[in-house]
């Protein structure tokens, strides 16, 4: 019998994100070697790696990561994120000992961090490599916070050090500090499952309408403006995490973030995304070639270069938070639509950081 190869994985729960491309490279690493299986250390929800996944994990729920706290999925909560973080660094170590300790009896011999600190500290008391998934580290994206609240340098200057002591650094595109040490990857994804024509029959999109979907991530957001999305005969509005179970009124099909639908596939489904321009969605709609209209977040740092990538790489169009909440979009949906989708394949990062992870696992 061929025994598994354990590996730990630490996951930031700041939104779904990072576990969207924590699950991609997971699943590519064990599509190189099947024998691999995952321990996943994060507070995102268990079911999110079960629907992801088609390899064996299992999982342990641990804050790794404090991120930052969210008002709302556009607004930040600085002084919250200062209150979690004075509770989160630095680890004590007793509790490093005690993760240590766990890492050994479970047989691990490597941790994938996305973009856990936590993991990093972790597998050096354990003594087992890490590697660190990024396309920004928070010590970046807290650096122009410390202009209103200067108790951020504490932290900066912590995580810095932390991330710096990975052993493996894989940059994934959009970089939002390129660093030439480390290997960078295109942008990476999950991969869809379902054929589009199969997901539109499912949620009852007719062949002839159109199909727009709506995606904050996995920060609950107030749905204020739903009701103007049920009569439009001609375009269909398909909105994740507007319902506790799945609802159609109209043109609008509300569904629980746990709806049955794997999110890239409702994205390769569409004829258009609309949503915050973060990078799981980003990469989705990167993959899927079709157009994006994104709300950016001008005091989120890594707002900005992801929007330059989008403009070059991806059809779409720019919505401003203050049209998104007063569903002035809404008259830009024509706009949006009459986008061409993006031709020809596109790499998977996922595919490119598995190997360079397998080859330093001795994978050949």
């Amino acid at each position: 019998m061929v025994r598994p190869i354990p590996v730990a994985v630490f996951v930031s729960p700041h939104g779904y994100g990072h576990a969207a491309r924590a699950c991609s490279l997971m699943q590519a690493l064990s599509d190189l070697d099947a024998t691999t299986r995952f321990e996943v250390f994060t507070l995102v929800p268990e079911w999110f790696f079960a629907d992801s996944l088609t390899c064996p994990f299992s999982y342990h729920s641990l804050l790794t990561d404090v991120g930052l706290v969210q008002a709302t999925p556009l607004v930040e909560d600085l002084d919250g994120t200062l209150t979690r973080l004075d509770e989160f660094l630095p680890f004590g170590t007793g509790q490093l000992d005690d993760l240590a300790r766990t890492l050994d009896e479970l047989g691990c011999q490597l941790a994938l961090c996305d973009i856990s600190p936590l993991g990093i500290a972790a597998a050096r008391r354990a003594g087992i490599p890490s590697v660190l998934v990024e396309n920004f580290t928070w010590d970046w994206i807290y650096e122009p916070y410390t202009e209103s609240r200067p108790a951020f340098s504490r932290a900066i200057a912590a995580l810095a050090e932390l991330f710096e002591d990975a052993t493996i650094h894989i940059q994934t595109e959009p970089v939002c500090r390129p660093d030439n040490r480390f290997p960078t990857v295109p942008p990476m994804s999950r991969a869809p499952r379902t054929p589009a024509h199969e997901v539109r029959r499912r949620l009852g999109v007719p062949d002839d309408a159109s199909m727009v979907l709506i995606t904050m991530g996995g920060i609950p957001w107030h749905h204020g403006s739903l009701h103007r999305l049920e009569e439009h005969g001609d375009v269909f509005f398909v909105v994740p995490g507007a319902a506790s179970r799945p609802e159609r009124r109209g043109s609008l099909l509300a569904l629980p973030h746990r709806s049955g639908f794997f999110h890239p596939d409702l994205v390769h489904a569409a004829d258009g995304v609309i949503g915050k321009l973060g990078y799981s969605t980003l990469a989705e709609v990167y993959a899927a070639g079709v157009p994006f209209g994104h709300i950016g977040r001008p005091t989120f740092r890594e707002s900005a270069p992801l929007a330059a990538f989008v403009a070059g790489h991806v059809p779409s169009l720019a919505i401003t938070a203050e049209e998104f909440a007063q569903a002035a979009w809404l008259d830009r949906v024509p706009d949006l639509l009459f986008l061409q989708k993006a031709e020809g394949s596109r790499i998977n990062g996922a595919v490119a950081a598995a190997r360079t992870v397998h080859r330093f696992q001795g994978g050949g």
